[in-house]
C-alpha cells in the first residue's frame, strides 16, 4: 500500500512538474525546419508564418532551412530533436503521406516519430496544358491520350512527388497511358512545358499561375472539392467529370513524438490565431494558396486519409524512388 501511495505521490509532482514547465514555454528560441532550400513554396509560405508566431508568442521563432534527399534530411533532424517545443518540422503531404510509400527505408516512422501540431496552408494541384495542346477540358484531354496512348508527355517535379503521383492517379482513373518524364524541380519542367517539349503537367499552383495569368499555360481544372479563389473560372476534377480525382497539398507543422500535450495545445492554438489575420490569410491567397486552421487531432485524420491514397497508388503504379 505504501508503495503504491508513493507511486501515486510521485506521478502527481510529475504531473505538477510537466505543467509548470509548460506554463513557462516558450523560454528560448524556437526552430521551424523547413526540409527544402530556401526560396521554394514551402520556405516561401513558412517565413511570415514563423514572423507571426514571434510575434504572438512573445519570443523567436526562426527559420532552419535542412534541405537534401527530398525533404528526408529535415524531417529526420526533428524527428531525433528533444521533445520539448523547440523543434518543429513544417511537414507537406509529399513528405508525410507520399514519401514513406516511395521510398524503401526512411530514418524515421510517420506516425511513430511526430506528433500532429496543426494544419496551416492547403494548395490545389492545377492540371495545365501547352496552349498548342487542341484540348480545352479534361473530358476532352482524356479522349486525346485515348487515340494517343503514350503519346503525351507529362513533366513533374521528380519521381514520387506529388505532381508526379497526381498524374499517376489521373492515368488510373480514366484508364489512359501517358509518358512520365521526371525534372529535378517544377522549374525546369514548366519550362519545358512552356517550350512545347511536354504537354501537360500537374503541379501545386503557385508554381504556375504567373504563367497561367500571362497565358503562356492553358489551365483545365483544380483537384480541390472547390474552385480556387486565384482561378475561379477554372472548374474543379469533380466538375469535370472526375470526382475520384482529389489532388492537392497541405503544409502543417509537426513536433518530435512525445512533446506534452500542453505545449502542443498552445502551439495549436497560436497557429490557429495567426493564420486566422488578414494579413496571412491575403498572403496565402496571393501565392495561390489558402489558409487554413485543425486541431492536432484533425491534422491526423488528414494524414492518415491522404497517406492511404498515395499509397493505394503508388502500389498500383509500382513507383519506387530513383
Amino acid at each position: 500500500m505504501k508503495r503504491l501511495r508513493s507511486l501515486a505521490i510521485m506521478l502527481v509532482l510529475s504531473s505538477a512538474a510537466c505543467l509548470a514547465w509548460a506554463q513557462a514555454y516558450p523560454e528560448k528560441t524556437i526552430r521551424m525546419v523547413v526540409p527544402y532550400a530556401a526560396g521554394g513554396p514551402l520556405d516561401i509560405m513558412s517565413r511570415p508564418l514563423a514572423q507571426k508566431l514571434s510575434e504572438a508568442m512573445r519570443n523567436p521563432v526562426v527559420i532552419d532551412n535542412r534541405a537534401g534527399a527530398n525533404g528526408i534530411i529535415g524531417m529526420e533532424n526533428v524527428a531525433k530533436s528533444p521533445p520539448d517545443g523547440y523543434s518543429l518540422v513544417v511537414s507537406s503531404g509529399g513528405t508525410h503521406s507520399i514519401g514513406p510509400h516511395v521510398y524503401a527505408k526512411l530514418p524515421y516512422d510517420v506516425f511513430k516519430d511526430f506528433t500532429p501540431v496543426g494544419l496551416f496552408v492547403t494548395l490545389p494541384e492545377l492540371l495545365v496544358v501547352h496552349p498548342a495542346l487542341p484540348v480545352k477540358t479534361v473530358k476532352e484531354l482524356i479522349a486525346l491520350a485515348k487515340a494517343r496512348p503514350n503519346q503525351l508527355n507529362f513533366g513533374s517535379s521528380g519521381t514520387g512527388g506529388t505532381p508526379h503521383l497526381a498524374g499517376e492517379l489521373l492515368m488510373i482513373a480514366a484508364n489512359i497511358k501517358m509518358v512520365h518524364v521526371p525534372y529535378k524541380g517544377m522549374g525546369p519542367a514548366t519550362m519545358d512545358l512552356i517550350a512545347g517539349q511536354l504537354q501537360l503537367v500537374f503541379a501545386d499552383l503557385p508554381v504556375l499561375l504567373s504563367q497561367v495569368k500571362a497565358d503562356k499555360l492553358r489551365p483545365l481544372a483544380v483537384g480541390t472539392r472547390k474552385r480556387s479563389t486565384s482561378l475561379p473560372n477554372v472548374p474543379t476534377m469533380a466538375e469535370s467529370g472526375f470526382p475520384e480525382i482529389e489532388v492537392y497539398n497541405w503544409y502543417a507543422l509537426f513536433a518530435p513524438a512525445n512533446t506534452p500535450k500542453p505545449i502542443i495545445a498552445r502551439l495549436n492554438a497560436e497557429l490557429a490565431k495567426v493564420m486566422s489575420t488578414p494579413d496571412l490569410k491575403n498572403f496565402a491567397q496571393s501565392q495561390g494558396s489558402e489558409a487554413v486552421t485543425s486541431t492536432p487531432e484533425e491534422l491526423a485524420a488528414i494524414h492518415k486519409r491522404e497517406f492511404d491514397k498515395w499509397g493505394s497508388v503508388v502500389k498500383t503504379a509500382g513507383i519506387k524512388a530513383e
